[in-house]
Order: structure tokens, then sequence, then C-alpha cells
């Protein structure tokens, strides 16, 4: 299962549905999350888009009230105008929240998305046309490549390769 926020310009969700199919994982929303079938899952990915420096409310808040379960693995992704910066990395906060409620982080990734947020608003923003093919791609290969990293048969047919 893959749980998506993308509220912009569908930057992160165009990221989350390429995973999707590589891994033959439904896309829902936080609010659409079903805890028990989220429960049974090999592997979740949480994603959003960044705003201010962080991930989206909606996606934490839903992580925070995932209950502690079993040993879970998960990745986090993200979309973002700009890379993580090393001070305050966007990411961490949900790894960290998500390893509180016992799931196993194995892995990240990020892309540039269009961003037109605040000062960028009034010239386009930056970053228009992102995420493009290559990032898609990148999206794609990342997610195809996390069932071998953890051990599970990796995904077959048109969606997996």
């Amino acid at each position: 299962m893959i749980v998506c926020v993308s509220v912009s310009h569908g930057n992160t969700k165009k990221v989350a549905d390429v995973m999707g199919q590589a891994l033959d994982a439904p896309v829902v929303a936080p609010e659409d999350v079903d805890v028990a079938e989220l429960s049974t899952c090999d592997l979740v990915g949480f994603g959003s888009g960044v705003y201010s420096m962080a991930l989206h409310p909606r996606l934490l808040e839903l992580a925070a009230s995932l209950p502690k379960g079993e040993h879970r693995r998960a990745f986090v992704f993200a979309t973002s105008g700009f890379p993580e910066a090393p001070f305050r990395p966007f990411t961490r906060p949900l790894v960290r929240l998500l390893e509180r409620r016992n799931f196993e982080v194995v892995d990240t990734f990020s892309c540039r998305g269009w961003d037109t947020m605040a000062l960028f608003k009034p010239v386009g923003g930056v970053r228009k046309g992102r995420p493009h093919a290559a990032d898609l791609e990148a999206a794609r290969a990342f997610a195809a490549g996390l069932p071998t990293r953890i051990g599970a048969m990796p995904v077959r047919g048109p969606a997996g390769g």
C-alpha cells in the first residue's frame, strides 16, 4: 500500500502512481487507510509534497495515530522544489514517527516537483515540468528494487517487469 498526500500540482501523486504500478500496490489518501489492511502489508510507502520544509500534516497525523504493531517495513518519499536540507531534513520526522510504531524504514526517495509556494508564486514557481519522465523512471526503479532489498519476491508482470 502507498499512502500519499498530493495537494498542490499532483507532483507526489504522479510519483506514487508510478511506484504503485511497480509494486502492484494501491495508492490511498491518509483518511482512506484501513488500518487492519495496512497491518497485513509487507511494505507500506508514505509520501507527500513538502510544505514549509515539512511533509504534509495529514500524513504525519496518520503515522502518529497508527497502533504500534508487529515489525513492519516502510519507505518514505517526497517531492519538493528544493533538495532536502542537511540541517532540517523533511523526511526525518516521519521516519522517526514510523519507527516508534515499529516500522523499519528501509529507504527514502525524493525528487524535484513544481513548487509555487510563497515567494515563488509570482514568478510561476520553480521546477515547472517536474517531476519529468526521468524523475518518474527513477521513482519506478526505486520502487521496483524495494522487494529485492527487503528479501521479498520481486513483483512480476506488466507493472513490475
